[in-house]
């Protein structure tokens, strides 16, 4: 990866991740990620801002290598998850003069997961300042974006803030700024909805917190940088509101087409009404694009068949997951079909204890579903639009 500079003195030294395909052996990569490390020289002292990934260390020494730098006297760690900070011990090892800055609880999870020893750590707390000679670093700590110790650093000559996680997106791409921003809202919301929506409301908080800042260019460690960071702050703020939309999730598995019938029946009956439908077919979806469409989803309807006496193990996971990623659903149905064992409703309410959504009665429906179960699918999205709107979200008279 080629050096890019920023604003004089500013570099891009990170990485692009062009064949990951997966993060944390759990969550999809459909277009990649990247590993944004920042380089800084001041006319007194060099910093660098994050590392890289291990995998990707190499990358990092060539570009530092092509910048001819002999000297690092900081190495910023704004989080201490490994794909940012894995490559501070070659970094250290290489630059022996060099201090790891961050605050406290960092720096404990950096000796934990790293064994950094302790004398190579500079401690710092909120607001605190770091001059570089003519430039001048001050940081922010933003907690909860998305690990506890997070924290965000400002250039403050060049209006440059350094975010790590915060405002990233998993995507590879060669353009060191989103283009049209249309672009990266996707792979940014899909980030959001990932690692962020489960602490919805500290995010908001530090938002705001960003928000106050004479800001010029926001630089995350993950995808492009912004330009115009209204655009992302605004998106931030639309996705952290308590605001919900016309939207229902059916998120389905089908062992023998009954669910299946009931899940389509159930989008047919909602889309008739004027309510927005995404179905998800659990035994092939993108968890990735089922946690986006939670992000603004007034309402989802988990729909699988009984297994053994108990739901089919992909609804329990989604159930798992909607529970884990708390997004601000106001409304929740379960439909299962069953031969002899009807429990598997009770076994997704059960996996629901975080999230408060106003659940609606199961439809258990035993065997291929009959004139009367679709008569109660269509009783089923009666009072999903009812409940639609009381909360204004279609108009009282009509769809």
């Amino acid at each position: 990866m080629a050096v890019r500079e920023i604003k004089p003195g500013v570099y891009s030294v990170g990485a692009i991740d062009w064949d990951r395909t997966v993060f944390d052996e759990l969550i999809p990569l459909p277009e990649g990620t990247s590993y944004n490390s920042y380089l800084i020289k001041g006319r007194e002292k060099t910093a660098l801002i994050d590392t890289v990934d291990p995998a990707k260390e190499h990358i990092l020494m060539e570009n530092l290598d092509e910048l001819g730098v002999e000297k690092i006297d900081y190495i910023v760690a704004n989080h201490a998850e490994q794909d940012h900070s894995g490559s501070i011990p070659a970094v250290l090892e290489r630059y022996p003069e060099a201090k790891v800055v961050t605050n406290a609880k960092c720096k404990g999870f950096l000796v934990d997961l790293l064994h950094i020893p302790d004398e190579r750590f500079m401690i710092i707390n909120d607001g605190d300042e770091l001059s570089l000679g003519d430039k001048t670093l001050r940081f922010v700590f933003t907690p909860w974006v998305h690990w506890p110790e997070t924290m965000s650093t400002y250039l403050v000559e060049d209006r440059i803030l350094f975010t790590c996680d915060f405002f990233g997106s998993h995507v590879a791409t060669s353009d060191l700024y989103a283009k049209g921003n249309y672009e990266v809202y996707a792979g940014a919301k899909r980030y959001y909805a990932e690692i962020m929506m489960p602490f919805r409301m500290m995010v908001r908080k530090n938002v705001q917190k960003i928000e106050s800042m004479d800001v010029e260019i926001i630089a995350p460690s993950h995808g492009p940088l912004y330009k115009d960071p209204k655009f992302i702050i605004d998106a931030y703020k639309d996705w952290t509101s308590d605001d919900v939309k016309n939207e229902a999730i059916i998120a389905y598995v089908s062992m023998h087409g009954s669910t299946k019938k009931a899940a389509e029946h159930l989008a047919g009956a909602l889309m008739e009404r004027g309510i927005s439908v995404k179905v998800f077919n659990l035994s092939t979806a993108d968890i990735g694009e089922l946690a986006m469409a939670l992000v603004d989803a007034a309402t989802m309807v988990i729909a699988a068949p009984t297994v053994l006496g108990g739901i089919h193990p992909s609804a329990i996971y989604a159930a798992y997951l909607v529970n884990a990623l708390r997004p601000k659903l106001k409304v929740m149905g379960i439909i299962s079909s069953y031969s002899w064992g009807g429990m598997a409703a009770q076994h997704v309410q059960n996996c629901i204890s975080v999230i408060k959504p106003d659940m609606l009665e199961p439809l258990l429906i035993k065997g291929d579903p009959e004139e009367e179960d679709l008569r109660k699918i269509e009783a089923m999205a009666d009072e999903i639009l009812k409940k639609h709107r009381d909360l204004n979200l279609i108009e009282k008279g009509g769809e």
